[in-house]
């Protein structure tokens, strides 16, 4: 390569090198035209100097050469040394690899010192400032790819990270009612069931119990409907109260609404909230999850499971079901389509557990009509009473075609019922022939053996209808010898002591009572063992969590999972408050979130709390005592009093002696603090309210509630 040809590639280099980094190359000296080399005559012609060609005219010794070894890229040509005379230097030749600074093979080097040339100090400042500029290319270019290949390693992370679906367990288990479970999946939340429950005997006053609100109002706006499983009012009791916090769509079946709008108009939020009327087989989109509707058996219409397809995958809540092959109302259960959901694959299965703890297989409801086709029989010469769940519609259904079929009338007893038995024939779930319905008011126009009387109170319910007349305290109805009752239920577990009472006291009143132990006149609306078994066997989920009821209950029905060869490890048993994520790779329980109960009394929610119902059990265990005086507001001194009260602790005309030793005790407490100028209210009050208390149970070893009244004038 000539002088014109490098020093044409090195503007070229400068060039695109200037097009990045101008202010680098303004640095750069250009070389001096006078430093350009000369060569050679000898080397212009192609030949080394003082070699003779051959007679072809070649180089023989530089064939032989070039043969023997590569020779250098870029050769040096002939320059002026130190000394100003001509170096001769082999001339370039191209095609071979450059070999650099070829060390002498005696390891000396030669004299002379470094050869300097004019034309490469320019190209080395250019190309130190390239390979600069290059490597801080590079550097960034591998910094960038880096980071790249960062996100994409946390993408794929992520993308690899299955999504899960967590359950919130807020009512229903460790208890039998209250239902409340909210599902979670991608920050899209939907509630199953919104129940409540009868208080328990230590609940003085209560009217029931609902669940405690607060993690949901938490997360109001992530809620986007409640799915209802069916109409019992463990499943809708407490949705009026839960509406007026959160309002949502609810999704239900037709009877299932129906039941519901009766008790939100009951609370003014009729025209307030969205009911979306869902029926067996449709699905309905809330967030990411598509939620499906399966028919079920149970002891009231339009009962269903229900089906949560979400990103995690399939979850089953079975809601309240039984197996029945010959339902007296409606069509079996759908295991054609909770089939097929289980060979498609099912990631977790929430069933039900209250007859967990009964062998075999729920009876058919068909077996009800023969028990009451025989007492009916039995009863000709009587007045039927038959007390049963009201909105088992299908049960209501057969005692009506039992009258039709003996010629009796029909009427109903208690509010429940009626408004139930209404709804059930607006809408068809009820057959009730022309004549055969009567006003309750006209049963005493018939004679007793022409009446069937159907009402509320199986399970002994302190204000139904049926322990009104156990107790003489139903205005319309009177029972005594002669009326044949009929209990067509099985006691809630808690209640069996308050239907037993009712019993009693029916027996006592000269009526025949029969009940479920003595004859089939109720069969369960719940699956038992096999049941539970087959349902698992049918759904065959990953994951399995028993739900809705008591902790023996939940156990049970875990080892019948067991017992069908399940790891214990995808089983479940929570408790209210716990919350468990679920997904395709495992199943864990996290930190639990606010749960519980809340009591209703009246109108008021939540303003009956331990304290209170504590201070009602004080009152109704030892009773009150109420001392009221009144002192100077100058001296302290008595001015008329104390005057002594009595409620539930002794009749005072019967225990003058101990109200006068109360007065006496009272007076001189209040003299003693007027001496020592003791003027504070509360130290009045707690003065008096100890030693009065101290006295009462050293006389007569009770602790009543003891209250002062201190006026001051």
């Amino acid at each position: 390569m000539d002088s014109a040809e490098r020093k044409g590639e090195e503007n070229q280099k400068v060039g695109t090198f200037q097009e990045k980094r101008p202010e680098l190359y303004q640095k750069i000296t250009p070389p001096r035209n006078s430093a350009q080399k000369q060569t050679h005559p000898a080397a212009r012609q192609g030949r080394r100097p003082g070699v003779k060609k051959n007679a072809g005219g070649q180089d023989a010794a530089a064939h032989r050469d070039l043969a023997r070894q590569p020779q250098p890229e870029h050769q040096p040509v002939q320059s002026k040394g130190t000394d100003g005379k001509q170096n001769a230097e082999p001339p370039q030749q191209t095609g071979t690899k450059t070999q650099k600074n070829p060390r002498p093979k005696n390891g000396v080097k030669p004299r002379g010192g470094r050869q300097k040339s004019a034309v490469k100090e320019p190209l080395t400042a250019i190309q130190k400032t390239v390979q600069q500029y290059m490597t801080e290319q590079s550097a960034k270019e591998k910094k960038e790819a880096a980071a790249q290949k960062g996100k994409r390693s946390r993408r794929g992370r992520q993308s690899q990270q299955k999504p899960s679906i967590r359950a919130y367990f807020l009512g229903g288990l460790n208890e039998v009612g209250k239902n409340f479970t909210l599902f979670e999946c991608e920050n899209d939340m939907i509630i199953v069931d919104c129940g409540m429950a009868f208080p328990d005997g230590d609940m003085l006053g209560v009217d029931l119990v609902i669940p405690d609100f607060t993690f949901v109002e938490r997360n109001a706006e992530n809620i986007r409907g409640i799915v209802l499983t069916h109409g019992h009012e463990d499943h809708i009791g407490a949705l009026p109260y839960l509406l007026k916090k959160v309002n949502v769509p609810i999704y239900g079946t037709t009877f299932t609404l129906a039941l519901v709008n009766s008790k939100l108009k009951e609370h003014g939020l009729q025209n307030s909230v969205k009911a979306v009327v869902m029926q067996p087989g449709d699905h309905a989109q809330l967030g990411c999850m598509d939620v499906e509707f399966i028919h079920v058996n149970h002891s009231v219409p339009d009962a269903v499971a229900i089906a949560i397809h979400s990103p995690a995958g399939v979850v089953i809540h079975t809601g309240d079901f039984k197996i029945d092959c010959t339902p007296a109302q409606g069509k079996m259960i759908d295991l054609g389509r909770l089939a097929q959901l289980g060979n498609e694959g099912v990631l977790a299965l929430f069933s039900d557990s209250t007859n967990a703890e009964r062998e075999g297989y729920t009876k058919s409801e068909r077996k009800v009509d023969s028990s009451f086709d025989m007492l009916f029989k039995r009863a000709q010469d009587s007045r039927i009473i038959i007390a049963t769940f009201a909105s088992n519609v299908s049960r209501v259904q057969q005692i009506i075609n039992c009258a039709v079929k003996y010629g009796r009338k029909v009427a109903l007893s208690g509010r429940s019922m009626v408004n139930v038995m209404t709804i059930g024939v607006e809408l068809g779930y009820l057959d009730v022939p022309q004549g055969t319905l009567i006003d309750i008011d006209m049963i005493n126009r018939y004679p007793k053996e022409q009446i069937v009387l159907v009402t509320t109170g199986s399970q002994g319910e302190p204000m139904s209808a049926l322990t009104r007349m156990a107790f003489a305290d139903h205005r319309k109805v009177e029972v005594g010898p002669g009326d044949f009752i009929i209990i067509s239920a099985r006691p809630i577990p808690g209640n069996e002591k308050t239907i037993g009472n009712v019993i009693d006291e029916l027996m006592k009143r000269g009526c025949r009572v029969v009940y479920e132990s003595m004859y089939e006149v109720h069969v369960s609306g719940h699956a038992c063992q096999e049941e539970l078994k087959l349902m698992q066997g049918i759904v065959r989920p990953k994951y399995f969590i028993p739900v809705h009821g008591e902790q023996k209950m939940l156990r049970k029905n875990a080892e019948l999972s067991y017992s069908m060869g399940r790891d214990p490890r995808n089983v479940f048993i929570g408790d209210i408050g716990d919350v468990v994520e679920i997904n395709e790779d495992y199943m864990k329980r996290l930190p639990p979130v606010p749960a519980g109960s809340v009591m209703v009394d009246g109108l008021g929610v939540g303003d009956v709390g331990s304290v209170v119902l504590r201070d009602r059990k004080h009152l109704a265990e030892d009773g009150l005592i109420v001392v009221v005086c009144t002192i100077s507001c100058t001296d302290g001194h008595i001015i008329s009093g104390p005057d002594v009260v009595s409620r539930g602790f002794v009749y005072v005309r019967e225990s003058e002696p101990l109200i006068d030793e109360v007065r006496d005790l009272v007076a001189s407490v209040l003299q003693d603090c007027a001496e020592n100028r003791i003027h504070d209210w509360g130290t009045l009050k707690t003065r008096i309210k100890d030693e009065l208390s101290r006295l009462l149970y050293n006389r007569t070893r009770r602790s009543p509630m003891v209250l002062p009244i201190i006026m001051e004038v």
